[in-house]
């Protein structure tokens, strides 16, 4: 806990010696407005537990419903967003990271570029002057034991907003594309294939030509359903490629793999064809409570992950982007696979003990 007890990063000497501003994502900045909900607002609603989907005219109520009737808790979100801030407070070298995104010059966007910046990281929003700071209302309704895995059963349900509005135009602004020049790591969950493809592969490019790394997560089935000609497009470009079991599964049954083998799938996807040929394609694909899978060079390892008590499951809102905040924390010092994935584990298991993407103190891993 800091010392004022903000539940906020202290200030102390950093961990580690990287170089600043390494590490630099662009996603979709929203505000959290989680809250412990029943089955029947899932139905009410027409939600799964555990899915991420974006909000339609049917949804935009429940927004309110939630502040209105439910406790709940405001906590700066997005998942590349989560994802800058998760490794940020791993390495605790202040700028070490750089986060670009699109908010509203409003409240909820002064809370996420004050939230960031407490966590050290190196912050330029495009403020759009139409739409509201985009919000995710995240619905957890317990424990969940579908397939044999033990989680927080949530339902995701983003409402872009001003997040959606992001421009390649503020990308190659000079200041932020000196941003871009100073980055080695490039990171960009899926969802910002439904707003600046564009962007995406400016970055991506970018990182080719300079020899540099890039990678994209998954993120979300619907994705690999309805964008896969701009996912198709980047994924050339990758260096690591993330995604859980559902995902890599929708993604296989898309591409039209012909197996539902995560090791097959995994395989296949490392083997896809890649622009960068200085260093292979990296596929790691998560599994719950299950060992995580890593494909590289024709070769598939298992990591099992940091065994955990399911009382002590709390909220898998936000695993996934922390088990690659985890990995790039130690990406960016230049550590070996296996200790990036070792790192990765740790702190998805930290955030799964915890309501939503919440940090405290100075971490602890070392």
């Amino acid at each position: 806990m800091s010392a004022n007890g903000s539940g906020e990063p202290e200030t102390k000497k950093a961990k580690c010696n990287v170089p600043e501003g390494v590490l630099l994502g662009i996603g979709n900045p929203l505000l959290d407005i989680s809250a412990t909900v029943d089955e029947a607002f899932l139905k009410k609603y027409e939600l799964d537990a555990n899915n991420q989907i974006l909000a339609e005219d049917k949804h935009k109520p429940m927004f309110q419903e939630l502040v209105d009737n439910y406790k709940v808790d405001y906590i700066p979100g997005g998942a590349t967003q989560n994802t800058i801030r998760v490794a940020s407070w791993i390495n605790n070298v202040p700028k070490m990271a750089s986060f670009f995104g699109c908010i509203a010059k409003d409240n909820f966007g002064d809370i996420l570029k004050t939230k960031m910046e407490e966590f050290g990281v190196h912050v330029d929003y495009r403020y759009d002057e139409k739409e509201p700071t985009g919000t995710c209302a995240v619905a957890v309704t317990g424990k969940d034991r579908a397939k044999g895995v033990v989680r927080g059963a949530r339902s995701l349900v983003a409402n872009l907003a001003a997040a959606n509005c992001y421009k390649k135009d503020h990308l190659v602004q000079p200041k932020n594309w000196a941003m871009v020049e100073k980055a080695a790591i490039f990171y960009c969950a899926g969802f910002h294939l439904t707003v600046a493809p564009d962007a995406m592969l400016a970055l991506a490019e970018h990182a080719k030509e300079n020899n540099k790394i890039f990678s994209m997560n998954l993120s979300a089935p619907f994705l690999s359903q309805f964008f896969k000609d701009p996912q198709m497009k980047v994924l050339p470009y990758c260096d690591y490629v993330f995604g859980n079991e559902t995902e890599a599964a929708v993604f296989a049954k898309e591409q039209n793999f012909g197996t539902e083998d995560l090791k097959e799938i995994a395989l296949k996807i490392a083997a896809l064809p890649k622009e960068n040929d200085k260093r292979p394609c990296v596929a790691i694909i998560t599994q719950g409570e299950k060992a995580t899978l890593v494909a590289q060079g024709g070769k598939v390892h298992e990591f099992p992950v940091i065994p955990i008590k399911d009382d002590d499951v709390v909220d898998t809102n936000g695993a996934g982007d922390a088990f690659v905040g985890g990995f790039l924390a130690q990406l960016a010092q230049d550590k070996s696979l296996e200790e990036c994935i070792r790192c990765a584990h740790f702190a998805a298991n930290y955030i799964i003990q915890r309501n939503g993407i919440t940090m405290e103190g100075t971490c602890s891993y070392e």
